[in-house]
C-alpha cells in the first residue's frame, strides 16, 4: 500500500515597507546635526603654534622621503643601465 506524503508551504506576507525617503532623510539630518555638534564641542583643535609645528614636521618628512625615493630611483636606473650595457 503506497504512502502519500504531503507538504504544506506556509508563506507570510511581507511586512509593509516603511516610507524610505522620510526615514533616510531623518538619518541624514541626524548625522549632520551630530557631526556638527561633535566638531564644535568635543574636538580639541590645535592652537596656532601647534599647527605650525605639525606643518613643519610634515614638510620635513615629505622632503626626506622624496630625497630617499629620488636617490633609490637614481641608483636603480643607473645600475640597470650599467648591467644592460655590459650584456649588449
Amino acid at each position: 500500500m503506497p504512502v502519500l506524503i504531503t507538504a504544506t508551504v506556509v508563506t507570510k506576507a511581507p511586512p509593509a515597507a516603511p516610507q524610505r525617503n522620510s526615514i533616510n532623510m531623518n538619518k541624514v539630518s541626524n548625522y549632520f546635526s551630530e557631526s556638527f555638534r561633535e566638531l564644535t564641542t568635543k574636538v580639541t583643535w590645535p592652537n596656532w603654534e601647534q599647527l605650525q609645528q605639525s606643518t613643519m614636521i610634515v614638510l620635513a618628512a615629505t622632503l626626506v622621503i622624496t630625497a630617499l625615493v629620488s636617490l633609490m630611483d637614481f641608483v636603480a636606473g643607473n645600475g640597470l643601465n650599467f648591467i644592460y650595457t655590459k650584456f649588449r
